[in-house]
């Protein structure tokens, strides 16, 4: 092993350009996969949690029109829900985890000064859970107390807060909502949010529901949200809430249209499977890549099996066995391929680990290398370059002893 190593030190100094070339096409491929991946998983996970911000498994119901006649009745109908309606989905749909109601309207916020059009959700205390609506520290979110009471508490988006209160703490100070006085509550805290369907969250305003008819006498609600309490099962259960609510408004269970529904786990699983398929996509480039390496760790091989073709012969006239001198040249091009690996891979870690001073993570996430990462690198670094030594070395161990001394 040691006149191995002695030999390799010998012909990388005798083919210094060409080995730095290859050094360099290894290590480029090497740190082109594993970033590649590392980008893809942290733009995976940022890009989820993003979907995330309107909350998990969330599916969002909405009254609508008939499309089909049903038991006398014409298509067309507008259905309209209320409160008791909610009070039956809880009681009779099964699998069923959180469900509020909501309602909402442009109300005119004061604060001193400042006055504002703001959008308001009238909500029960379920909304904050299903939707992420976390409070920051000091602060929460709307309970049954303030539905039962009625309560002029409210809970508002981290950038209305701001742009209300400037640096002045919203909690426990009053605001005016269609000039009634309301108790700040609570804030939001801040959260990535790609979607929505009322606007983002961070400029909203939740008072309790039943504060909310009380103030503006709307009876119907404009939507409702809902989660499943086990997620796999989100599609069964807005079958169910369908065939409740036909029941009570005399639709057809099989009107779609009769009341949306929009289920972000579908969407869920559609992203996931395209950041799959991106990543595979990503791997198979970086992998491309590391092949334009391998190829030139081959090329460098056929140039020193060519220079020592005359010390092949002598030592095979001397008995050595050719699976000696084909691990010999094995041995050699691993060598090569793992210190060009190793360096590529400490560059790609580096490289992920000054990232985040750039502040461009709440665009693209945090790029990691994770360990599966790392061993799926290492293991198609040492494919490749056992595939690039291996016909090389065969060539050496064929080679006649007889004509190889005379060359």
């Amino acid at each position: 092993m040691l006149n191995i190593i002695r030999q390799l030190i010998r012909d990388t100094r005798s083919q210094k350009l060409r080995t730095l070339l290859t050094l360099f096409g290894m290590i480029w491929g090497t740190a082109a996969v594993s970033l590649l991946l590392a980008f893809g998983d942290g733009l995976h996970k940022q890009l989820l949690k993003d979907n995330l911000g309107i909350g998990n498994g969330v599916v969002i119901g909405w009254p609508a029109r008939t499309a089909m006649p049903f038991e006398g009745l014409s298509k067309g109908r507008y259905i309209q829900m209320d409160d008791s309606d909610i009070r039956l989905i809880r009681k009779k749909a099964s699998g069923l985890g959180f469900i509020s109601s909501e309602y909402m309207q442009g109300f005119k916020l004061q604060h001193g000064a400042k006055v504002l059009s703001v959008s308001v959700s009238g909500v029960e205390a379920d909304f904050g859970e299903i939707r992420n609506l976390i409070p920051v520290e000091g602060g929460r979110f709307l309970n049954p107390i303030d539905q039962e009471l009625k309560r002029r508490v409210v809970f508002i988006g981290n950038e209305l807060a701001e742009q209300v209160f400037a640096q002045e703490p919203p909690v426990g100070r009053t605001i005016q909502l269609q000039g009634s006085p309301f108790l700040v509550i609570g804030v939001l805290k801040k959260k990535a949010q790609n979607s929505n369907y009322a606007g983002p969250d961070s400029g909203r305003v939740y008072i309790p529901a039943a504060t909310f008819r009380m103030m503006t006498g709307q009876r119907f609600i404009g939507n409702f949200v809902f989660t499943a309490a086990d997620v796999t099962k989100t599609d069964a259960l807005i079958k169910d809430v369908r065939r409740v609510m036909a029941g009570r408004h005399r639709f057809n269970p099989e009107d779609e249209q009769a009341i949306g529904f929009w289920d972000t786990t579908e969407s869920a699983k559609f992203f996931n499977t395209f950041m799959m398929a991106f990543r595979l996509f990503l791997g198979a480039i970086g992998c491309l890549t590391m092949i334009v390496g391998g190829i030139g760790v081959s090329n460098i091989m056929n140039v020193v099996v060519e220079e020592r073709t005359r010390e092949i012969g002598i030592k095979m006239a001397l008995g050595a066995k050719p699976r000696l001198i084909l691990g010999q040249f094995l041995i050699e091009t691993l060598a090569i391929t793992a210190v060009g690996g190793a360096i590529g891979m400490l560059a790609a870690i580096g490289i992920c680990a000054i990232f985040p001073s750039l502040n461009l993570t709440e665009y693209v996430g945090t790029p990691n290398v994770s360990p599966g990462a790392a061993l799926l690198t290492i293991a198609i670094l040492g494919l490749i370059g056992f595939i690039s030594g291996y016909f090389p070395a065969r060539s050496a161990a064929n080679l006649d002893p007889v004509t190889a001394m005379k060359m």
